[in-house]
Parts: C-alpha cells; structure tokens; sequence
C-alpha cells in the first residue's frame, strides 16, 4: 500500500489527497546530494590538513632513518665497549699485576653504566628516551675512559721507578714474528695432537724453519737446560726474579748453559721438534708466582697496538697444539 498524505481543506471541510509536484522531489533529492557532496569534503580536508599524507611519509621516512642511526650509534658503542674491556683486562691482569698494583673495581670504572640493550631501548622507548639513553651509554664510556687513564697514569709512575725490574720481565716474543704468521697455538684449552684429548696448553707454539734462533725474552738466570723425551725435549727454563720463569721447549739445540746469566734479545738456542712434538716450533710459557700465565700479554716491547689486537684474535682460535 502505498504512502499516501491527505491535507484538512477548509473550504471543502474535507481531507483531500496530497501530491508532491515532482520538481520539489527534484529539489529535495538535489539538496541531499549537495549535503552530502559538501559533507564528504569538509571531512576529507579536515583529515588531510590534520595528517596530510606527504608529511606522514616524510615523518615516516625520518623516523626509519633515525632508528638506522640508533643502531648503527649502537653498535660502534659496543664495539667501542668491547675494545675498552679489552684494555681494562691488560690493565688489571698485567700491567697492575705486574706491577704488583691493585686491580680498579669494574664499579669505578663502569660507575653508572645503563644495562639495558639496544633491542629493548629500540621496542619501548620514544625518541627523546632513545636520545637520553644514547647521552647515558656515551657518559658511561667515558667515565670508563677517564678511569683508565688514572690507571695508566699511575702505571706510567711506578714504571718510572721500575728499569731494572722491567728489564727481568718476559717483553718480547722468543722467536722473530713481525709478520705474526708463526704462532700455530694458543694459550688455552687445545686439543692434544697425540692423544687426541682435550687439555690445557699453558704456552704458545711459535712454527719455524728447524734452526730457527730463539731469543731470551727478558734478563735473568738459566736454572734448567735438559733433555726430557716425552715432554719438552731439549728446554731450558730462565728465573727473571720477581716470581717470574720462562720456558722453551722442543729446542734442536740449546746454546744456554746452566747458571749463566742471559740477557733479553741474547740468543739461548735453536727451533727443533725434539722430545713430544708433531713438528718444529718452540713452546713458549711464562709463569707467575708458579702459575702458568697468557704469554701474549708479554709482548709490548715488540708489538704495536694494532698487532697486538690482531695477535689476540689470531691466538683465540681453537686448534691443535703442536706439542
């Protein structure tokens, strides 16, 4: 049934149909439409004033850009971390120790380091966090790099006071090395290339041309120079005073002789592969107070920085030794 109107018409007294002439429906009809036209517009430049699409990609693009710098800032950062423990460990366990210097606390050097990793900061933390927490870790290494230089500086004086002494430290390698290509083993657990089984190897093998000179590392006494078939071969062992030996083994032959007194550089003997060996090399060990210490650690005479990190990694390699 359809929706008919009916109007009062006061002259008949009586309701009367209502039609809607068709150029009113037109109107209303058009009148919509301009409504709804004028509507969708206001709502159109009102989102795209308030997030106009080209600055929410700008936007969009930076912050990618920034988070890329983050982590790459980061990542130098922990670089820079790793190399500032590296030189917090030789500080502590060689330079002081040498020295007989108490280690510095990681407390005193670390102070207020902030913890969190870089994921972490990256998932829940806004930019100005990010900025704050990157100004911390930046503040952290250098409150460890101030540190350190106390360190040294303290170092640098009791070296001052310490020729003589230094002269009877192991400061050098025993047999020429300047391309550091003859170290074969490190210090650390190896395996053993006889018996196959896993032991500690308390020295370094240095491989060489058999004949090769081996050099004393530092001034001192030779208080053994023998022969043992199933262990080092021809070997001597020099006391440097101050709880500190050194050993060289598997020697073709050995120049030293019992008692004497040697000097850093003076030549003690020849590359060999007596006594134990799968080949020629000079087994090389420094000990403190009786303990087996790292030798590479006792290099700082003949290396510079830059060999010196490249030796560290060279030497961390897990192998065979030789002996």
């Amino acid at each position: 049934m359809k929706n008919v109107k009916y109007i009062y018409n006061p002259t008949t007294l009586r309701y009367e149909t209502h039609t809607v002439p068709f150029r009113i429906k037109l109107l209303k009809i058009f009148g919509f439409l301009c409504a709804c036209i004028v509507t969708a517009f206001l709502i159109t430049w009102g989102v795209n004033k308030l997030f106009p699409p080209k600055l929410n990609q700008q936007i969009a693009n930076e912050n990618n850009t920034l988070k890329n710098n983050y982590d790459a800032l980061n990542e130098e950062l922990a670089l820079l971390k790793n190399q500032l423990t590296e030189i917090e460990n030789r500080d502590n366990k060689v330079y002081r120790t040498i020295f007989e210097a108490k280690p510095i606390p990681d407390s005193t050097r670390q102070q207020n380091i902030d913890k969190q990793t870089a994921q972490t900061i990256n998932a829940k933390l806004n930019q100005n966090e990010l900025v704050a927490a990157t100004q911390a870790n930046i503040t952290a290494v250098k409150n460890r790099i101030t540190a350190q230089n106390i360190s040294f500086n303290e170092v640098e004086k009791l070296v001052a006071n310490k020729a003589d002494f230094l002269a009877h430290l192991p400061a050098i390698q025993p047999v020429a090395n300047k391309e550091l290509t003859r170290i074969a083993s490190g210090f650390g657990v190896r395996i053993d290339p006889v018996y196959k089984t896993i032991k500690m190897h308390k020295g370094l093998d240095f491989a060489a041309p058999q004949g090769t000179p081996i050099y004393a590392t530092a001034n001192g006494v030779v208080t053994k120079a023998e022969y043992n078939p199933t262990g080092f071969g021809n070997h001597i062992i020099i006391d440097h005073g101050n709880g500190y030996e050194t050993l060289y083994g598997h020697m073709v032959k050995s120049k030293a002789v019992l008692g004497t007194q040697v000097l850093r550089g003076e030549l003690i003997g020849w590359v060999g592969s007596t006594g134990k060996s799968t080949g020629p090399h000079c087994h090389y060990e420094v000990h403190k107070n009786g303990e087996a210490v790292d030798p590479i650690y006792y290099f700082y005479n003949d290396l510079s920085p830059a060999q010196f990190d490249r030796l560290v990694q060279l030497v961390k390699t897990s192998n065979q030794s030789i002996d």
